[in-house]
């Protein structure tokens, strides 16, 4: 499936969800925030979101500092 991830255009197989997405990409779902398409994915949702050809997804990560 081809999808856009943070502006750049990806080919990536067997992935159905969000989740299944974050773990290719061995990313912690609690430190991230996923848009897809401009629509905020929300935590609970990430197993439950699907991904079709063409999908544009936002994955921001959570970075702590003092």
């Amino acid at each position: 499936m081809r999808l856009e991830i943070n502006g750049k255009s990806e080919t990536i197989d067997n992935v159905a969800t969000v989740g299944d997405l974050l773990r290719h990409f061995d990313v912690a779902p609690v430190r991230v925030a996923v848009e897809v398409n401009q629509e905020l994915v929300t935590r609970s949702e990430f197993d439950q979101a699907t991904l079709s050809d063409g999908d544009r997804i936002e994955i921001v990560t959570f970075v702590g500092g003092g």
